[in-house]
């Protein structure tokens, strides 16, 4: 008696294998893969002077945002200056707080903004608190049970749950603190003791703030009320969040003009990186960045090497081996080779890690907020940004950056070429996963 012949594979099995595997690498190039994503180049069809009247209204048009002027902006160096500032601002609450940022650590610090934030909730401030759920996963959960407990309101974005486990990878890195719609805190720093101090050691950090008054702060609340109302359903309208008396007094010599960009990527709209791109094409003398970050797309990396090339100062700031994040540091060295080439100067900030997320441009256009200088950023973060010019806080900007620099050590073209093979292999490596950093 002869034994059956061995069946195939049942057309059902294989065709499932094939729509899984066609699925898997569908998701991995998605995830990590750059096709179709991107033009491979910007053509600007005019380069108009940074800060000319034909810059600042292609710029609005472009960003669909409307230029502003009046209101203040202060910026806040390091923990000494900018936790007593937001201290001092939320203890002057009168009728509500809303505090949005990336990253919650316990600490001396964590306590001390939950003891002000729970003393004005009980003191009939409205207090509402807006954590990412990767970035302050470490939040003291206790501490926000006792804000709720004192009738506090708190959400988390893109929490683990179900329904939102595909767009899980999107975070929200916005730093939206306002007081009152009057007062509004944002840039790089957020919650924890690395925050704390004057970047005096290892143990903590170089950071900026800028804080806003007037209707910059009004312009902030908007990065704070969109997220709370696709998050929590309520929506927050009326003089107590948008006052409309907001600039008759100003604190401070008022701003020329301003504008405000609001970062909600989406899969054909990308507003940080057309911002960044026209102002970095605009520019003349200078471009001065700090970046903790550094991992740009290749037309961002193609504007700065062609504006060196026509003799403006572009230099980079950027952390050394004390960054938090290696990898993108790593896949941000596989670029310096064509940028030094080109002429772009390169710093690396020595004594702590630098977090600070500034530009200024020609000395009197500057761009403050949350964003990096990386893909994830431009296409993935919500992000919330203020461009503003006046040539008093670029002045103020450009002296932070030179005493920066005077801690920073300059990466030449002759040190970058000597570099040894596993440098060169691992920097590729990591390159392979720009499109997620």
């Amino acid at each position: 008696m002869s034994s059956p012949e061995p069946r195939g594979t049942p057309g059902w099995v294989a065709a499932l294998a094939v729509v899984g595997g066609a699925a898997s690498v569908t998701a991995v190039s998605k995830l990590f893969a750059a096709w179709g994503r991107r033009p491979t180049a910007f053509r600007i069809a005019e380069t108009p002077e940074v800060g000319s009247e034909d810059f600042l209204l292609g710029l609005s048009g472009t960003m669909n945002a409307p230029l502003q002027k009046g209101g203040t902006a202060r910026l806040l160096n390091n923990g000494v200056e900018i936790f007593p500032a937001m201290l001092e601002a939320i203890c002057g609450a009168r009728r509500s707080v809303n505090f949005m940022c990336y990253v919650w650590e316990p600490g001396r610090i964590s306590d001390r903004i939950f003891d002000t934030l729970i003393e004005r909730q009980r003191a009939g401030v409205k207090v509402r608190l807006m954590l990412d759920a990767f970035g302050a996963v470490g939040v003291p959960r206790d501490r926000v049970a006792q804000l709720e407990e004192a009738g506090g309101s708190f959400q988390w974005f893109h929490a683990m749950e179900f329904g939102k486990l595909t767009s899980i990878y999107k975070r929200n890195h916005r730093r939206a603190i306002i007081i009152d719609g009057r007062i509004g805190f944002t840039g790089g720093a957020a919650i924890a003791d690395k925050w704390l101090g004057d970047a005096e050691d290892e143990e903590h950090w170089r950071d900026a703030m800028v804080e806003v008054r007037g209707c910059l702060a009004s312009n902030l609340q908007s990065a704070f009320t969109q997220l709370w109302a696709d998050t929590s359903g309520e929506i927050l309208l009326g003089d107590e969040y948008y006052p409309r008396d907001v600039d008759p007094e100003p604190e401070g010599e008022e701003l020329s003009r301003h504008i405000n960009v609001i970062s909600s990527p989406a899969e054909a709209s990308h507003p940080l990186r057309l911002l960044f791109g026209i102002t970095f094409a605009c520019a003349r003398r200078r471009i001065w960045l700090t970046s903790p970050y550094f991992a740009p797309d290749p037309p961002t990396r193609r504007i700065l090497c062609d504006r060196a090339r026509a003799g403006v100062d572009v230099r980079l700031l950027l952390p050394n081996r004390l960054t938090d994040a290696p990898m993108v540091r790593w896949a941000g060295h596989a670029y310096y080779r064509e940028m030094l080439e080109a002429g772009v100067r390169i710093f690396e900030f020595q004594r702590t890690m630098i977090h600070s997320k500034t530009l200024v441009v020609d000395g009197k256009w500057s761009i403050v907020g949350s964003a990096n200088m990386d893909i994830r950023s431009k296409e993935l973060n919500q992000e919330s940004v203020i461009g503003i010019l006046d040539s008093e806080f670029g002045a103020q900007l450009e002296a932070t950056y030179e005493d920066d620099l005077r801690g920073a050590r300059e990466i030449t073209r002759e040190y970058w070429r000597n570099r040894g093979p596993f440098p060169r292999l691992r920097e590729r490596f990591w390159e392979t996963f720009a499109e997620q950093m």
